[in-house]
Formats: C-alpha cells, structure tokens, sequence
C-alpha cells in the first residue's frame, strides 16, 4: 500500500499545537487511511481522507467539528479528538493533489480484535462475554440516541471486542450525525442496513440504528445472519439485486414464528440453529419483535433499553452444567432444565436473593447496583461482588467482595465476620451478606 503520510516524517498541522510524527501505517479503505502516530509524547491514531471520500460527503468536516466538540457518549467509542488540516509546511510532504485533512483518535488497545473474527468462528470466547458484548453495545447506542445522535452505519467491520471481558470499541465514528438531519452521503452496510434505508424510503436515523444493533447482537450471540436462511439457497448468484430482495423488498426472518419458508438449512446454516436455542426467551422475542413486526414497521423494533434489561437478565440466570461444563441459561420457572450441549438434566441451582432480583451462584456471575436498587441504571462496569469457583476444587464456589467497603456475613454456624473489599467467602458456609447497600441472602 501507497501511504499518502510519509512514515517517520513530522508534520506541522492546523488543529493541533505540537508537531505530529507518522509512526507507521495502519490499515485503509475507500473513505483514507489510518496512521499511528505521537503527539507531544502520545500516541494516538490518525485517520486521513482521501479526496474522493470528501467530494462524496461535503457535510463530512461540518459532522466531525460538531462531534468533538459534543464529546464522546461513552467509552465505548474511539471518538474524534481533534480536527487537523495541513499547515504549510506539511503540504509538500502529502501524497495528494489536494491537501484534505483527518482527526486523531486514540488508539485501538491491545487485546481487541475485530467482531468479525468471532463471527466467522476464528475466536475463543465464552457465552458470557459475548452476552456481555451485546449489552455493552446497546448501553453504547443508549448512549449515543439519549444526546440526540444516530450512527448510521454500524457493522461487524467498525466493532471490536475484548475476548477476556466482553468490552467492545466502536470505531468510524465520523459517520455519526444528529438524528433526522438529512445531511452526508452514508446510508449504511449491505446485510445491517434497515429495508426502509435500503429501499430509498428512508435516511437512516435512531429507528434504522435500532435495526442495525438488533443484526449485530444476533450475529454476535448466533454468529449467522438474521435473515439468511433457505432462500438465499435458491438464489444462484448473490448480486445486488438478489441482495435487495433478501434484504429489502421481501424480507423474512429465519425464526419467524409464523412463516417457516426461510429456516437455517442444517448443513449451511448450521450455527443458527445450534445457538438459537441457548437463549432465554426473552431475547428471542425482542429478536422477533425486530425482525417480524419492526422490518416493516419501525417504531416497532425493540429499543436498546430492552436489550439491556433482556441480556443483563440471562447473565444473572446464567448457569453451568455440571456433566459437560457448558454454559446454560435455563428459565427459573423451568421445572426440569436440561443442557442444550449435552442433553443432561441441571441440577437446581444456588440462586442470591438480591432486594431487586436474584442471580444464579455460577462462576463468573456477579452482583451490580442496579441489584440493590432498581432506580439505578443498568451497568455491567462496576460490578460489587463475583461468583468464583476455588482454585483447586472447581465445585466449590465463593463470593469475592468488588466493592470499597466492608461487608458483615452471617455463617450458618451462627459465626459473623468482616468481609473486607477484595476478601471472598465460600457460598456453602454463607447465609447472609450485609453490605452498606443491601443485604445478599442464600436459601437454608
């Protein structure tokens, strides 16, 4: 690749007060390219237009000056920091017949890899994280529509994960926008664009962003597409047109309870259908509220605000088989659960009783502030206590203390004792926990 920033070179640029050093180059795509660069001792990433990229978009500088200056929603975007343009003595060096210009951002941490590998079944990563993943990228977009922004073009291609924790970046924020202007020439990604956008009856906005989060949490959770079943197998080339129809003009869901006409096919679909049935019930109704009703109507499609509350309630039902390992979300009211992995009957589970909910005693489960009191918002961030298995005997699990306070457990001997922040205590010995915001109970 031709870079059009001369690695290793310095160049003074409009925007910022200190000299900027290309480091190297990152990567490119039709909109430019992107550098990693330093900064008065810092290093951030660099993403520079191509002239091609601004004559498409003429609103594109008006968009990234208001981004910056609106700051980012959440953590959960590599948002634009600073706006910069070629200073004179930088236009010599430029690879460009027209100067253009970029914006820096941070750079994307190690350990963060891009959606896609966990799609297409190249990452290793537990059904915890990817929940986690999924809610982490509906409070993002909550985020995002609450100051009144729409993305416009989410897609597997700007969203990366953090295999370990679940965490998720959003990059090419520069596609963000004021939701029901009608400015820019971005609509949106083949395969995550709303049909309404798709078909030219709409721009897109918070109602098709809510479709595109609806396609990337299923892709996450199912690793298939939401609308790829028999049909497209009857189609010999997938052309545009072919495209349109699948994605636009006639539309059906694979699990559409109603018209089965486009189910997975067992062989080339064959994640869907091993995945769907994991999932509570709950998520796969705001999946059919979506994906039926809300393709083509949509004021109809789930909200992010459900999203959360939908995954955040599977984490907490969350359990493990105790023949094969697998991770299983059997409903509470289920009589007789059984592992959708090895067929095996659960056995019925050590459930916190919580002053707002319960959560299944499993390994990696934990304990948040919403628990205790349900006028707080939905996070995953700040957890206050974790479920841990011990170290040497896997089948006895503990309650480890997040949180900076001290909390008071009463023991079934009758004994109590000071759980200091960072301590554990075995659950089986534990009836109650007294923390300074409510009490955690365990059944006799």
């Amino acid at each position: 690749m031709t870079w059009i920033l001369p690695e290793g070179a310095s160049l003074d640029l409009e925007g910022i007060s200190s000299p900027l050093q290309v480091l190297r180059g990152l990567g490119g795509g039709s909109q430019g390219q992107v550098f990693e660069v330093e900064v008065a001792g810092e290093r951030l990433a660099l993403k520079w237009y191509l002239p091609a990229c601004i004559a498409r978009d003429p609103h594109l500088k008006r968009r990234l000056g208001e981004s910056i200056r609106a700051t980012a929603p959440s953590e959960a975007f590599l948002w634009p920091l600073a706006l910069v343009t070629p200073g004179p003595d930088a236009l010599p060096l430029l690879r460009l017949t027209e100067p253009g210009f970029g914006y820096l951002m941070e750079l994307r941490p190690a350990g963060f890899v891009g959606a896609h590998e966990h799609v297409g079944g190249h990452l290793a990563i537990g059904l915890l994280q990817v929940l986690r993943a999924g809610f982490f990228l509906a409070e993002a977009f909550h985020a995002l529509h609450l100051k009144g922004l729409c993305y416009k073009d989410i897609s597997l291609g700007n969203l990366f994960l953090e295999p370990s924790s679940g965490r998720i970046l959003i990059c090419d924020n520069d596609n963000v926008d004021v939701d029901g202007r009608d400015l820019g020439s971005v609509l949106g990604t083949p395969g995550f664009m709303a049909p309404e956008i798709l078909m030219g009856r709409a721009r897109p906005g918070a109602n098709s962003d809510l479709f595109s989060l609806a396609v990337l949490i299923f892709r996450l959770l199912t690793r298939h597409d939401p609308l790829r079943g028999r049909r497209e197998l009857a189609i010999r080339c997938l052309d545009e047109p072919a495209r349109r129809r699948l994605y636009g003009e006639a539309p059906l869901f694979i699990f559409d309870p109603i018209d089965a006409s486009n189910r997975p096919d067992p062989i080339e679909h064959a994640a869907a259908l091993i995945t769907w049935p994991i999932y509570p019930e709950p998520i796969k109704l705001l999946f059919e509220q979506t994906f039926c009703a809300g393709l083509q109507a949509p004021q109809r499609r789930a909200l992010t605000g459900q999203w959360m509350a939908a995954l955040a309630a599977a984490l907490d039902q969350r359990q493990l088989c105790g023949s094969c390992g697998q991770e299983t979300f059997p409903a509470p009211s289920d009589p007789a659960p059984l592992c959708w992995s090895c067929g095996c009957p659960l056995a019925p589970p050590t459930r916190l009783r919580l002053p707002h909910g319960q959560v299944t005693a499993a390994a990696g489960n934990e304990l948040h502030p919403h628990h205790f009191d349900r006028l707080l918002n939905l996070r995953l961030d700040q957890p206050l206590a974790r479920v841990e298995a011990h170290p040497s005997a896997g089948d006895l699990l503990g309650l480890r203390n997040l949180s900076d306070q001290a909390w008071r457990a009463e023991l079934r001997s009758g004994q109590q004792l000071v759980l200091k922040p960072g301590q554990a205590c075995n659950l089986a010995s534990l009836v109650r926990l007294i923390t300074p915001a409510g009490a955690v109970e365990l059944p006799c």
